[in-house]
């Protein structure tokens, strides 16, 4: 159901609902208003009549005051008022000689009680009043009916020209719900006719402030989208790229192997460089992986304190056999015991990353010497280092330094790059003065 379709019928079930609300409340006040102000005249007219000497009024004939209303064009009602005065005894005295013929004397308490006149159905509001000398006693009537119809009548004329308004009142209502609505349809439009790949914002101007934070909301998604989807397509294309070197090793070490029949020699070293195409191309998978994670997901609901002393020790020592074999030194020296708020399999990725380059670039009998400080790492190595344009472009994905003797990816100092970017960590390379390169985490 549309949104101004539901607006359209809780509008009209609103106005009916209060509209109904309202007439029952109105109707209510002047029942009330009506009943207290005939009360009040009928008592008056009690009280003028119970002052009159009715011995004196026994010969007099009340006019018919129909025929005069008719000749002045004027109205009455049978019901409006009734009255009749009784002796003490209950003998009818005098009356209006129309419904005041037919009130029934009534020697109890003074005062409104509800009654019906002699041959009548209907129930009638009367009021009884005793003289101070306890001789006559008078009854003032009014047939309910007609103070209901009253009621009705008044309560009618102050609702129906709301009633008539109120279709007027909705149709405009809903021609100003149908224009405000505009914008959201303009929005559903161009939605509609946008290309599954264009991050073209949403223009925001001209908007409802009420929309304004969706259309904000919506182009936050798109630009995430394209970036997404941009991120995807890199990775597609450089895991294709990079893939194609080692598994073309792949097949040519293969092919090596079943031309070499009887040559024992070309088949061990077949095998081998088939072996290190594996270990290359699995190694290259695997950091693609790792980058493709890091760079797609939010890990930040997992961090948790770190504590970086004993984490870059594990490290160390898990690298000695490595360094042992280089004949390359491994010194680690701690001037704090920092707590970070982090991964801890990401961070002891990212410190291996750079202990893996520092070890495959520094030549044999060097020293790659590890510091950690209060708001830093520092990693420094002896080997070749690279130029000062180079070393901008170090964290670059699939990009190494021209003339390298390492095979690699280039994606190990991308990881790092990603994973500092993840964690608020600040990556810096720089040369030694002694030669070497020294990489450094800030935070």
């Amino acid at each position: 159901m549309s949104l101004f379709l539901r607006l359209a019928i809780g509008f009209v079930l609103l106005i009916i609902v209060c509209g109904g609300l309202a007439g029952l409340s109105a109707w209510h006040q002047t029942r009330d208003t009506v009943n207290e102000l005939f009360d009040t005249q009928q008592m008056l007219f009690a009280k003028r009549l119970i002052a009159l000497d009715p011995t004196s009024l026994q010969d007099v004939t009340l006019p018919k005051t129909k025929a005069i209303l008719r000749h002045h064009r004027g109205d009455q009602d049978d019901d409006a008022l009734a009255f009749a005065i009784f002796s003490a005894a209950g003998q009818p005295l005098l009356n209006d000689g129309e419904n005041g013929r037919d009130l029934q004397f009534d020697h109890q308490r003074d005062g409104f009680v509800d009654g019906r006149l002699r041959g009548d159905k209907d129930s009638w509001r009367l009021v009884w009043l005793t003289s101070e000398d306890k001789r006559y006693r008078v009854v003032v009537g009014q047939e309910w009916e007609y103070r209901e119809d009253m009621t009705r009548d008044l309560a009618l004329s102050s609702l129906l020209p709301w009633l008539i308004a109120m279709p007027f009142m909705l149709l405009l209502l809903l021609a100003l719900v149908w224009f405000e609505l505009r914008p959201l349809k303009r929005l559903t439009l161009s939605l509609h006719q946008r290309a599954p790949d264009d991050a073209t914002p949403l223009p925001d101007t001209r908007l409802p402030k009420e929309v304004k934070p969706l259309v904000v909301a919506l182009n936050g998604l798109f630009s995430r989208m394209a970036h997404l989807v941009q991120r995807e397509r890199r990775f597609t294309s450089d895991a294709a790229h990079e893939l194609r070197s080692p598994l073309a090793a792949l097949r040519v070490q293969s092919e090596v192997i079943q031309l070499a029949d009887d040559d024992e020699p070309m088949r061990k070293r077949a095998i081998q460089q088939l072996d290190s195409g594996i270990v290359r191309a699995t190694r290259l998978v695997d950091q693609l992986l790792t980058l493709s994670r890091v760079e797609a997901d939010d890990l930040r609901s997992e961090f948790q304190p770190v504590a970086l002393a004993p984490l870059l020790q594990n490290l160390l020592a898990e690298h000695f056999p490595q360094a042992e074999q280089q004949n390359t030194a491994l010194q680690f020296t701690s001037h704090a015991e920092p707590v970070m708020n982090g991964h801890p399999l990401l961070l002891g990725l990212m410190v291996r990353n750079l202990l893996d380059n520092a070890l495959r670039y520094s030549p044999s009998g060097s020293t790659v010497d590890v510091q950690l400080n209060a708001r830093a790492i520092t990693v420094d190595d002896n080997g070749p280092g690279v130029s000062d344009e180079q070393l901008i472009r170090l964290g670059e994905r699939f990009w190494r330094p021209p003339g390298q003797a390492q095979t690699g990816s280039g994606l190990g100092l991308s990881i790092v790059k990603n994973i500092a970017q993840l964690h608020g960590v600040r990556l810096q390379f720089s040369q030694r003065a002694s030669g070497g390169l020294r990489v450094t985490l800030s935070w």
